[in-house]
């Protein structure tokens, strides 16, 4: 297959990503919400079960929602 027709195929179906520009803002500034809360439950329940039930989700919200945040206020990365 070609340049050409690999480029012609993908022209057919554009990308169209999971959150859209215009909620990138509300989304990440709820993960941080979210990340936050969950980092509060982690520091009062220091536990080894709390890793996997807080610690972890925390650290995904954190910075899942610090790139959508970043992304919604207009500085992409």
């Amino acid at each position: 297959m070609s340049l050409y027709e690999v480029w012609q195929a993908a022209a057919s179906s554009p990308f169209q990503p999971a959150v859209g520009k215009d909620s990138q803002l509300t989304v990440g500034l709820s993960l941080l919400l979210v990340g936050l809360i969950l980092t509060g439950l982690f520091g009062l329940n220091r536990s080894p079960v709390s890793i996997p039930l807080f610690g972890i989700p925390a650290s995904l919200a954190f910075a899942i929602g610090a790139v959508y945040a970043i992304c919604g206020f207009g500085v992409y990365v």
